[in-house]
């Protein structure tokens, strides 16, 4: 079974990538606040540090100028949003070898029921990740020729009707929330009536 073989190799290392990634903000952080000497060598390493990690602070700072908050605290919001999306990658790691796993068992046993419960399973999940990718990338400004367009424009139909019952509060959209509470409802019914 794949999820008991790959998934913690994987899951260790998507943690050793993120630990590696708050070393390198934390760092940022205490640097930048400590101002050392930009000739010596800590100056020289904090230099270092932040031309590493601009690309990842950098639209975190730009949204806190925005609301007048002190962009210093950059990484704080990059380090904050680097542990939501690992956590969420293990989550939708685990959830496709859970599917993969749940499909080889169904066609071992020739059981078109497990194996249907899973393919809808699997496209529930496939709609959590977008919309979750949707909910990210509304901090950013995208067009509708990229990939973020397409997202858009694939949970739109979903999203729009809730929308118009529960308008966002400031910048969050809870109705994202709720329809999100909704599939994992679905995908815990179509487990227990497809495969269980």
């Amino acid at each position: 079974m794949l999820s008991l073989t790959v998934y913690p190799i994987v899951f260790l290392v998507i943690w050793i990538v993120f630990a590696i990634i708050a070393t390198l903000l934390i760092l940022r952080l205490v640097l930048t606040y400590a101002d050392p000497n930009p000739f010596g060598k800590i100056g020289k390493f904090g230099f270092w540090i932040r031309r590493r990690t601009e690309k990842w602070v950098y639209p975190a700072a730009r949204l806190l100028a925005t609301y007048g908050v002190n962009i210093r605290y950059g990484p704080l919001i990059t380090l904050l949003v680097a542990l939501i999306l690992a956590y969420f990658l293990t989550q939708v790691l685990a959830n496709t070898f859970f599917v993969i796993d749940g499909l080889i068992a169904g066609i071992a046993r020739g059981s078109a029921s497990i194996i249907i419960g899973f393919i809808l399973y699997g496209a529930l999940s496939l709609l959590v990740l977008l919309i979750f990718i949707r909910f990210i990338a509304s901090w950013f400004v995208f067009s509708r020729a990229t990939f973020l367009g397409f997202v858009r424009r694939a949970t739109d139909p979903i999203l729009v009707p809730f929308q118009r019952l529960i308008p966002p509060v400031g910048m969050f959209d809870l109705s994202a929330m709720i329809v999100l509470l909704i599939i994992w409802v679905l995908q815990s019914v179509v487990l227990n009536v497809f495969v269980r």
